[in-house]
C-alpha cells in the first residue's frame, strides 16, 4: 500500500506548523527515516513568483522553516533551489518570505541554472534538469496545493516542473502544451526520473480558481505527506472534490500504470477524509472539450471549439512577461496594446499563469460554449 498521511493544522504560526509537522511525520518514521547524517538534501518549494505569503501563490516560509529544522535534527544538510516561473530565484525568495527562513537557520539557496541532460523513461527521450536537483542526496518537494487553469490541480508530481531550468520550461509548453494528456505525459516521465524521498504539501492555506497564480486562498487546514508523489496528489484531488474526467496527471498515471495512482493502493492515515474534504472547491474557469479533431484542421478551428485567453486593458500595464514567455510567440505589443494571434496560441495559458497583474481572462470559443449547453 502507498501512505498518505493527514494533519491538521489551524493556522501558519511557528509552533504549530512545528508541531504538525512531527505528528505528520511520526507514523512515517520520523525525517530520520528519510534522511541520513551527512546527506545534502534539497527542499523544493513552490517559488512560481514573488508574492507575499498570504498570496498562497507559493509555499509557505513556515513549512519550510520547520523541515529544515527537521532535517537538521535529522543530521542532513537542507538547501532550497527552484527555477521561478517570473524573476530572479533571490528576488522570488525575499518577496514570499522563504529568504529571511534561510537567514534565519543558515540556510543555502541555489537556483536552478545549470542543466543537465538524462534520458527519459518513455515517450520523451531526453529532459535537461537542473544538477542539483539531479545530484543531491535526497529530495523533499514541498509543493504548494493550488488550482491550475491548464492541469486543473497544481501539486506534489507539477511541482517538479520547477527543475526545468528557466526558458527549458517554454520549450516544454511548444513541445508538448497544446495535448494536455501529452503535457502530463511529460511531467510523469520527468517525475520518474528523480522521484522525491517525500512530499509534503502545504495545504493550511490552498488556492482556489483562478490558480496557479491568480486565485483566491482558501482555507483547508491540512498538511499532507507520502513517499509516492502520485498518491499525494490523487488524496489530495479526492480532498479538493476534483471530478477525476478534469485531473489529466491522474488519468495519464492511469494509462501508464503507474504504481500509487489506483485508489485502491492507497492508504490514507491521520485525520479521516471526510472530516477534511472541501465541498465547494471553486475550479479554473476554463476546461475546454477535447474533440481529438484531425490535426490539420484543428490550428484552423480550435478557436471556436476551446476556452482562449484575452486581454483585459483596464489591468494591463504593458509590461511584456506574457509576451516574453508565450511559447509559440503568439503574443505581441502593439499600439499601446497587447494583441493575440489565436491561430498561433497553442492554449498553454502560461500568459495567464505568470501575468503579474492578472490581465488576462479567458473565454470560451461560440462551439464551446454551444456543445456544454448540450452536455
Amino acid at each position: 500500500m502507498n501512505q498518505v498521511f493527514l494533519e491538521k493544522t489551524s493556522d501558519y504560526s511557528r509552533a504549530e506548523v512545528r508541531d504538525a509537522m512531527v505528528r505528520l511525520l511520526a507514523p512515517l518514521g520520523g525525517m530520520g527515516a528519510f534522511v541520513q547524517p551527512g546527506e545534502r538534501v534539497l527542499l523544493k518549494p513552490n517559488m512560481l513568483s514573488a508574492k507575499s505569503p498570504d498570496a498562497a501563490v507559493t509555499t509557505h516560509p513556515e513549512v519550510v522553516r520547520a523541515v529544515i529544522g527537521l532535517v537538521r535534527e535529522a543530521g542532513g544538510i537542507p538547501f532550497v533551489g527552484d527555477s521561478p516561473g517570473i524573476g530572479k530565484l533571490q528576488r522570488v525568495a525575499e518577496k514570499c518570505g522563504i529568504l529571511q527562513v534561510l537567514a534565519d537557520t543558515g540556510t543555502e539557496l541555489i537556483e536552478f541554472t545549470e542543466p543537465v541532460q538524462v534520458a527519459g523513461p518513455g515517450l520523451f527521450k531526453r529532459f535537461e534538469l537542473a544538477r542539483p536537483y539531479l545530484e543531491a542526496d535526497r529530495l523533499i518537494n514541498l509543493p504548494k496545493l493550488k488550482t491550475h487553469g491548464m492541469m486543473t490541480m497544481t501539486c506534489a508530481v507539477k511541482n517538479l516542473f520547477g527543475a526545468v531550468v528557466g526558458a527549458g520550461k517554454i520549450a516544454w509548453h511548444l513541445r508538448a502544451g497544446e495535448d494536455r494528456d501529452l503535457f502530463a505525459r511529460m511531467l510523469l516521465e520527468m517525475y520518474q526520473i528523480r522521484k522525491p524521498d517525500l512530499n509534503i504539501v502545504d495545504a493550511i492555506t490552498a488556492m482556489e480558481g483562478d490558480g496557479p497564480s491568480g486565485g483566491d486562498p482558501r482555507p483547508v487546514g491540512l498538511l499532507i505527506a507520502g513517499s509516492n508523489a502520485v498518491s499525494v496528489d490523487v488524496v489530495a484531488a479526492e480532498i479538493l472534490g476534483i471530478p477525476k474526467k478534469l485531473l489529466y496527471l491522474e488519468r495519464v498515471a492511469a494509462k501508464l500504470a503507474l504504481p500509487g495512482v489506483e485508489r485502491s493502493s492507497i492508504q490514507v492515515s491521520g485525520c479521516p477524509l471526510d472530516e477534511v474534504r472541501i465541498p465547494d472547491f471553486k475550479l479554473p474557469p476554463l476546461s475546454d472539450v477535447q474533440f481529438g479533431l484531425p490535426r490539420f484542421l484543428s490550428r484552423h478551428i480550435r478557436h471556436y471549439f476551446t476556452a482562449y485567453p484575452f486581454p483585459l486593458p483596464e489591468k494591463c500595464k504593458l509590461c511584456g512577461i506574457c509576451r516574453d514567455a508565450c511559447p509559440p510567440g503568439a503574443m505581441e505589443i502593439r499600439n499601446g496594446s497587447l494583441e493575440i494571434d489565436y491561430p498561433r496560441c497553442i492554449r498553454c495559458f502560461c500568459c495567464r499563469e505568470l501575468c503579474p497583474e492578472h490581465a488576462l481572462g479567458v473565454r470560451e470559443g461560440k462551439l464551446l460554449q454551444i456543445i456544454k449547453k448540450c452536455i
